[in-house]
């Protein structure tokens, strides 16, 4: 088969020059790992930790370039794979471009196609402190996890992690194969690993803001919009190219936007929410032809009373606002700011405005994108156990739980959730390019959009 920007076929290839995304970011000159003595990954000289990335769009190189500074000891890019030709000849050519001693992927272990994965995989050593990063879209990383943690390799992975709750319930049963086998998984709901927002938990545990009563968190921006397919594409590689756009690939927008958010409300609470309301809709004369909803607006439920509300909505003109934001019966803060800035204050009452600050964190000195890789790295070359599967799939059940609120209408209740086994693609193992899309458009172009008290997904 002829291969081309659209379609490839599994198999090694030569790689070409193209322009690709800045990869920019100054690393961070000092970190909390500076300075501690490392020792061996392994017995064998060479104490190098191999990297293989499956999937290398924007979040999977930015995964790597967090690989490739973290302190500690030598790391390199080994292996990469991705379904597209283009993409992963970008990838390669921005981090060879900053990271020219640290790359070594020749065209040999540079791999395309839907079983690229396992090649990839398999180019890293069992045993050793080798790690996959996982950083396709949701629909393909239980398939991508059950295979590396086989292979005995670790695991960093990228958020959202299953698109519904089926695909959880088989994500938290590798992620416990994976304990077993003294593997560690790392999960990135990264805002865990910022430091200013470590601070504030802290006092939050220490009762600094009283019992927590309400939180409150917002991503709401102006959003695109899906034109129909062309007949001539390919409809599962041009589905998987514009995974935002549908559940089965990545979950849909809510969840890919709000899972930090819904993580952080967790966090703070301490706990996972029993049951999950919502409302949600599109503007009146949208002809999108996506499955998203434009706005999500979703209260959650924890079993003390106390309520989280976590608002999207992607519409232009509107106003913006992307934050977290918590009340205690003593005082308020501000949890999280704009594009996940380590924004973090308390305040003399529930006043939220600058003038009103009563605490501020130390300023971080290492981004949480990076801090996850350190905590990462240092697990492995010190044999630290680091598993984040059960934390992090119980945050994405939390959101799947509120998007099904919304698109169904209904109240869902965590223990409806924790027994669900709904599958969007029951047969996601066994895709290729050659399968029938599992989701099909209409007559004009678009695909099935959610009808409250008629859709189903718990």
């Amino acid at each position: 088969m002829k291969r081309d920007s659209q379609s490839s076929p599994a198999g090694p290839r030569k790689s070409s020059r193209r322009e690709f995304l800045k990869l920019g970011g100054k690393v961070a000159a000092s970190s909390a790992l500076a300075g501690v003595v490392i020792p061996a990954v392994h017995a064998q000289e060479d104490n190098t930790i191999r990297l293989a990335i499956v999937g290398s769009g924007n979040r999977g190189s930015g995964a790597v370039r967090n690989a490739l500074s973290a302190p500690g000891g030598p790391v390199k890019l080994y292996a990469m794979a991705d379904l597209f030709e283009n993409k992963l000849n970008r990838s390669y050519e921005a981090l060879s471009e900053k990271f020219a001693d640290q790359v070594d992927v020749p065209p040999e272990r540079q791999f395309l196609g839907f079983d690229a994965y396992r090649k990839a995989i398999d180019c890293l050593r069992p045993g050793s402190g080798d790690v996959a990063l996982l950083t396709t879209h949701a629909a393909f990383r239980q398939v991508h996890f059950d295979y590396a943690v086989e292979k005995g390799v670790h695991v960093f992975m990228e958020k959202s992690f299953a698109p519904d709750p089926g695909g959880l319930q088989r994500m938290i049963r590798t992620g416990e194969a994976a304990e077993k086998k003294n593997l560690k998984v790392a999960c990135g709901v990264m805002c865990r690993h910022s430091s200013a927002r470590q601070a504030l938990i802290r006092r939050i545990r220490d009762g600094d803001l009283g019992d927590i009563l309400l939180i409150r968190a917002y991503r709401m921006a102006g959003g695109g919009r899906l034109g129909p397919r062309k007949p001539e594409e390919n409809e599962i590689l041009w589905q998987i190219r514009r995974a935002g756009n549908f559940f089965w690939t990545s979950s849909g927008r809510h969840i890919e936007l709000m899972i930090h958010q819904v993580d952080e409300c967790c966090w703070i609470k301490n706990s996972w929410p029993i049951a999950a309301h919502g409302l949600g809709g599109r503007i009146a004369d949208s002809t999108d032809c996506s499955q998203n909803h434009d706005s999500y607006s979703i209260e959650l439920t924890f079993a003390d009373g106390t309520k989280a509300l976590v608002g999207g909505r992607s519409i232009t003109n509107c106003h913006n606002d992307f934050s977290t934001y918590v009340h205690g019966t003593k005082c308020g803060a501000q949890f999280s700011g704009n594009i996940h800035a380590p924004t973090v204050h308390m305040y003399e009452d529930q006043r939220m405005t600058n003038d009103n600050i009563d605490w501020e964190p130390e300023k971080e000195t290492v981004g949480p994108h990076q801090a996850q890789w350190n905590v990462l790295l240092d697990a492995i070359r010190n044999d630290r156990p680091h598993n984040e599967m059960r934390r992090a799939a119980y945050s994405n059940l939390a959101a799947i739980m509120g998007r099904a609120a919304v698109h169904s209408g209904k109240i869902i209740t965590w223990d409806e959730a924790m027994a669900s086994d709904f599958r969007f693609c029951p047969n996601v193992d066994d895709l290729t390019e050659a399968s029938p899309a599992p989701v099909q458009a209409d007559d004009q172009g678009r695909y099935p959009v959610p009808i409250p008290g008629k859709w189903e997904e718990i």
